[in-house]
C-alpha cells in the first residue's frame, strides 16, 4: 500500500511552491473574499431555514430576498460603540479576538478547492499550499485559536466570561481527540496526511479480494469509513461550539459566555470566526470523506465533470450540505447539559473512535498480507464472543435488578413513623402507619356495618331510614 502511494505523493506535493508571488497574493485574497462572502450568506441562510422550519418568513426587505440583511447587520455592529469594562487586560482583551479570526482564516490554506486551473495563463492548483502533514496542520491551527477564546474570556476581568473561556477549553480538548482518531482511519486508508493525497485517493474505489471474489469498493471515505465519518459529525459540532453544544455562550447560563464584554468589531471578530471556522471544518468533511472537488456519482461519470473549474462548483454544494446539517441541528435540538456534553465525548465517542481505529488498523494489515478468510473467521469469533458475554451480562443484571426490587418491596413493608423527622410525613406506596387501617380497609368496613343494620336494625343507617319513613307518612 505504501509503495503504490508515495510516487503520487511526490508528483502531487511537487506542484507547490512554485508559483510567483502575485498568484499566491491572488490565491490568498481569493480564500479570504471566499470565506467573508460564505459567512455573509450564511447568516442569511440560516435566518431563512431557521425561519422555514418555525413557519416564518425570514429576512425579506434589504436586497432581493432579503440577501443583503446580513451585510446590513455586519455594518451595524461594526459601526456600534466601542465599551472597554474598566478590569480587562487591555493588549490581551484586543488580541483575543484578532488570534481567533486569524487562526479561522488560516486553517483554510491547506483545503484544495480544484484541480490544476489556469490564472491569467500560468498553470497552477486550486489550493494555496499543501503539506505532507497538511491535515495535522488544520488542527494545530484549529488549537491556537481556543487561546482566542480563552484568553478573551480571562482578560474581561468578569465570571461569565472566563466560565465560558474555560468550557471552551474543555470541549476542545474533548472533541479534539476523538476528531484526531477519526482522522488515523483516513490516513490509513489513503497513506497519506495530505489533503490533495487524500482527495486523489478517492478518485477510484478499490478492490477488495474476499473469499475468492472480487468487490468494488466505494471511492468516498464517508461510505467506506462510516464509523469515522459520524464520530467526526458529531466532533466538528463541538469543536466549533454550535448549538446544541455552544456551552462557551449559553445565553440562559452565561449571558453570553466569552464575549459578554465584547462589543462593535471585537464582537464581530468573534462571530466571524466562529462562521468561519463552520465552513473550515466542513470544507475539511468534504475533503476527507466525500471526495473533496471530485464530482459525485453520476456526474463522476462525465469526462468534463473533474477538469478546469467546474469541480469549484461541487465543493461549493458539499459544503453547503454541511452547511444546513449545521443550521438543521440548531433549529432542532436543545442544548446538552454540561455533563451530558463532557460524557457523550469521554465515555462514548473517544471509546468508539479507539476500537473503531484498532479494527480498521488489524484489517488493513491483514488484508494487505493476504490473510482474508482468517480475518473474517477471527472478525465472526469477536463477534460471537461479545455476544455471549452481553448475554451472560444481561442475564447477570435483570437477576441483580430483581433481588434489589425484592428487597426495595422488603423495606417498604416495615411500618412507617410519619412523625419521625418531628413533621408529619405522607407514606410511600407500599407503606403503612402503625396502628391505622388503610383508606379501602376502612371504607370497606363502614359499608359492612352499614349493610349490617338494616331498616329495622339499631344502628345509624335504620335511624335514619325510620325517621325518613315517619316523615313521609306526615308529609
Amino acid at each position: 500500500m505504501t509503495t503504490a502511494v508515495l510516487p503520487l505523493a511526490a508528483g502531487e506535493l511537487a506542484a507547490f511552491g512554485k508559483d510567483p508571488w502575485w498568484i499566491v497574493l491572488i490565491k490568498a485574497l481569493g480564500i479570504t473574499v471566499l470565506l467573508l462572502v460564505f459567512t455573509i450568506f450564511n447568516v442569511w441562510f440560516e435566518r431563512k431555514v431557521v425561519a422555514r422550519m418555525q413557519h416564518r418568513t425570514g429576512p425579506k426587505v434589504h436586497g432581493p430576498f432579503g440577501l443583503l440583511q446580513s451585510l446590513a447587520d455586519g455594518v451595524k455592529l461594526s459601526l456600534k460603540e466601542t465599551i472597554k469594562p474598566k478590569n480587562v487586560d487591555t493588549v490581551i482583551y484586543v488580541m483575543a479576538p484578532v488570534i481567533s479570526a486569524a487562526m479561522a482564516f488560516t486553517a483554510f490554506s491547506v483545503i484544495p478547492l480544484g484541480p490544476e486551473v489556469s490564472i491569467f495563463g500560468h498553470r497552477t492548483p486550486l489550493q494555496l499550499t499543501d503539506l505532507p502533514v497538511g491535515v495535522l496542520l488544520v488542527l494545530a491551527v484549529a488549537s491556537l485559536g481556543i487561546y482566542g477564546i480563552v484568553l478573551g474570556g480571562w482578560s474581561s476581568g468578569s465570571t461569565y466570561p472566563l466560565l465560558g473561556g474555560l468550557r471552551s477549553s474543555a470541549q476542545m480538548i474533548s472533541y479534539e481527540v476523538a476528531m484526531g482518531l477519526a482522522f488515523v482511519a483516513v490516513f490509513l486508508y489513503s497513506g497519506s496526511m495530505s489533503t490533495s493525497e487524500i482527495v486523489n485517493a478517492q478518485a477510484h474505489g478499490s478492490a477488495a479480494h474476499i473469499f475468492g471474489l472480487t468487490i468494488q469498493l466505494p471511492s468516498w471515505y464517508a461510505i467506506v469509513l462510516l464509523p469515522s465519518f459520524l464520530i467526526y459529525l458529531v466532533s466538528m459540532v463541538g469543536e466549533t461550539n454550535r448549538a446544541p453544544f455552544d456551552l462557551p455562550e449559553a445565553e440562559g447560563e452565561l449571558v453570553a459566555g466569552f464575549a459578554t464584554e465584547y462589543a462593535s468589531m471585537k464582537y464581530l471578530l468573534f462571530f466571524l470566526a466562529e462562521y468561519v471556522n463552520m465552513v473550515t471544518v466542513s470544507a475539511l468533511a468534504t475533503t476527507l470523506f466525500l471526495g473533496g472537488w471530485r464530482a459525485p456519482w453520476p456526474l463522476s461519470m462525465w469526462s468534463g465533470a473533474n477538469e478546469g473549474w467546474l469541480p469549484f462548483v461541487w465543493f461549493i454544494g458539499k459544503v453547503l450540505v454541511f452547511m444546513f446539517v449545521f443550521i438543521w441541528l440548531r433549529g432542532t435540538l436543545p442544548r446538552f447539559r454540561y455533563d451530558q456534553f463532557m460524557r457523550l465525548g469521554w465515555k462514548f465517542l473517544i471509546p468508539i473512535a479507539l476500537v473503531w481505529t484498532v479494527f480498521v488498523a488489524t484489517a488493513r494489515a491483514t488484508l494487505s498480507a493476504g490473510y482474508q478468510r482468517q480475518f473474517f473467521y477471527g472478525i465472526g469469533a469477536v463477534i460471537l464472543v461479545v455476544l455471549a458475554l452481553s448475554f451472560v451480562y444481561d442475564a447477570r443484571a435483570a437477576r441483580k435488578e430483581q433481588a434489589e426490587e425484592a428487597a426495595r418491596e422488603e423495606a417498604d413493608r416495615v411500618d412507617f413513623d410519619p412523625f419521625s423527622g418531628g413533621y408529619p410525613v405522607p407514606p410511600m406506596p407500599g407503606q403503612k402507619v402503625p396502628g391505622l387501617q388503610p383508606a379501602a380497609v376502612a371504607v370497606s368496613a363502614d359499608a359492612g356495618a352499614a349493610r349490617e343494620t338494616g331498616p329495622g336494625g339499631s344502628g345509624t343507617a335504620g335511624r335514619s331510614t325510620d325517621s325518613a319513613g315517619q316523615e313521609d307518612s306526615r308529609g
